[in-house]
């Protein structure tokens, strides 16, 4: 059978689960973590997102200490900090003070998105533009990290920390601006150039200048992936958080998940089905040869350097440890 060959990690969003509390939820991320290093996993990362009822990963850096305390060696991070939210040097100073308290541990993952509500944008004093102004943040986030800022962050960095950007379109090219490694992901991972090669990732190479982080290119893909006895079966794997999002796209808010079992009982519109088709369309998933088979093919794709491993499983034991076997 053939194997990735390439570090493996994972990005957790804290899904809720049915009939399980907030807290039981950020006790199973913690649960998680403690597995994948077990596993060995490279990287464990959370991600930040803000009144969603599903979601209880809102503060990544406060959720990174908990997960750096609890295991011993695997990498933690942030999938992402989202830098709009947020001014750089506080960021600076949180990311900072993990690394000094985890030295050698610590992952920024850094993305540019805002609140998907005006209610969430208000709240975090934020608009829609303030997206716009994330190359003059993660440039601010640079200095501050790399302690050639006007006023010294502390605890000092000294640009030990690996920086990240979570990436669709612009954030490709700012990426290569910056000199930094990036995460690519969803639909975006899919989209060839019309010559069998990647666009976005192909501008990246070709720009890239080399930093005090990176002195050459460095791509994550990012990709729901589940294994299973069947295709059928990994495809249920990964059915509640795909039906999760067809929820939210169409009743307004993103549901804890539940069994697959469940969701016929839901009654799912014939729109919410194909959504749900949509997002398992970009979605790897089926036996041991068959993932297999499919990640050399991104791999050779994409000429992806690691695997981020997404996609909210109800059973995310079964998803991980079958995932890892493949290595």
């Amino acid at each position: 059978m053939p194997s990735p060959k390439i570090p493996l990690s994972i990005l957790d969003r804290a899904n809720a689960r049915e009939n399980e509390t907030e807290v039981e939820s950020l006790g199973t991320t913690i649960q998680r973590a403690q597995r994948a290093e077990e596993l060995g996993y490279r990287r464990f990362w959370v991600a930040e997102h803000h009144g969603v009822p599903g979601i209880t990963g809102s503060a990544p850096t406060v959720l990174m200490a908990a997960l750096a305390a609890r295991t011993d060696h695997i990498r933690i991070g942030s999938g992402g900090v989202m830098l709009p939210n947020h001014q750089p040097l506080i960021v600076a100073e949180q990311i900072s003070t993990l690394e000094a308290l985890y030295p050698g541990r610590i992952d920024l993952g850094i993305g540019r998105s805002v609140g998907f509500t005006s209610g969430v944008r208000n709240a975090l004093r934020q608009d829609k533009e303030a997206a716009d102004r994330f190359e003059e943040d993660l440039a601010e986030l640079i200095a501050f990290l790399s302690g050639t800022a006007s006023i010294t962050a502390r605890p000092r960095n000294h640009s030990r920390t690996p920086l990240f950007v979570l990436a669709t379109g612009k954030g490709i090219d700012i990426a290569a601006r910056a000199g930094l490694a990036v995460v690519l992901g969803g639909p975006a991972l899919f989209r060839e150039d019309g010559s069998g090669g990647h666009a976005g990732l192909t501008r990246y190479r070709q720009s890239f200048q080399p930093s005090g982080w990176y002195e050459e290119p460095y791509v994550i893909a990012s990709v729901n992936v589940a294994v299973a006895d069947s295709t059928d079966a990994a495809r249920e794997l990964l059915l509640p958080e795909a039906w999760a999002l067809a929820r939210s796209r169409t009743r307004g808010e993103f549901p804890a998940l539940e069994p697959a079992d469940n969701i016929d009982g839901d009654k799912p519109t014939d729109r919410e089905r194909s959504l749900v088709d949509d997002n398992l369309a970009s979605s790897i998933y089926g036996t041991a040869q068959e993932v297999a088979d499919q990640l050399e093919n991104l791999i050779r794709f994409t000429g992806a350097d690691e695997l981020l491993v997404t996609g909210g499983a109800f059973d995310t034991a079964a998803q991980d440890a079958r995932l890892i076997e493949l290595l």
